[in-house]
């Protein structure tokens, strides 16, 4: 199943995100309702290894911060599920006992899969952009590539293109320094060969 769009005769409604099907991610962006199946197993790895290498940043780490996986935020009248965000405890002191968030968080991380790329790379960064996300990283499992940008005066600004096994050391997280490497499932091993007596 790919992203679906749902147009109706009037503009979805947060019931409409209510409403939707329980295995499918719904979320709410320009009076549209956008549902999709959960991520893929590679996707999922790659949020899942990424949160666990900025799981110290989370426990009282650097700079103090609340990561969440897949946190429903409320910004305006939309509702986005972004893979992996970031608040500052600075900026966001008690942790909101609540269904939903309603503060832009200061970072968020989209892993692109083919099926939500060009709503994650489009309408989405223009959201997180006009409601303060100070940063914003796009992690590609296919392309093994992951992207940094800050958005400076309303303007999202290309930090860093990261591919291979590039070590990420990338704001607002500079503290912490992997192999980008460590995001993908482990090459196949190559099958032992036979030798010939």
């Amino acid at each position: 199943m790919t992203l679906q769009t749902l147009a109706f005769k009037r503009p979805a409604t947060y019931q409409d995100v209510l409403d939707a099907p329980a295995h499918l991610v719904a979320e709410l962006l320009d009076g549209a309702l956008h549902l999709q199946p959960r991520p893929g197993a590679r996707h999922a790895r790659a949020a899942s290894r990424l949160g666990v290498k900025l799981g110290g940043f989370d426990d009282d780490g650097p700079g103090g911060w609340w990561l969440l996986d897949e946190p429903e935020i409320h910004l305006g009248d939309h509702v986005l599920v972004p893979d992996l965000a970031g608040w500052r405890r600075a900026n966001m002191p008690a942790f909101p006992d609540a269904p939903a968030i309603d503060l832009a968080p200061d970072w968020i991380c989209e892993v692109l899969s083919p099926s939500t790329r060009r709503l994650d790379l489009g309408v989405k960064r223009d959201v997180y952009g006009a409601h303060g996300v100070s940063h914003l990283w796009f992690v590609d499992p296919d392309a093994q590539t992951l992207e940094a940008f800050a958005c400076r005066g309303g303007a999202w600004v290309l930090l860093a293109t990261l591919t291979g096994d590039a070590m990420v050391r990338l704001a607002p997280f500079e503290e912490a320094i992997f192999s980008l490497s460590a995001l993908w499932p482990p090459s196949k091993p190559e099958p032992p060969q036979s030798e010939d007596i």
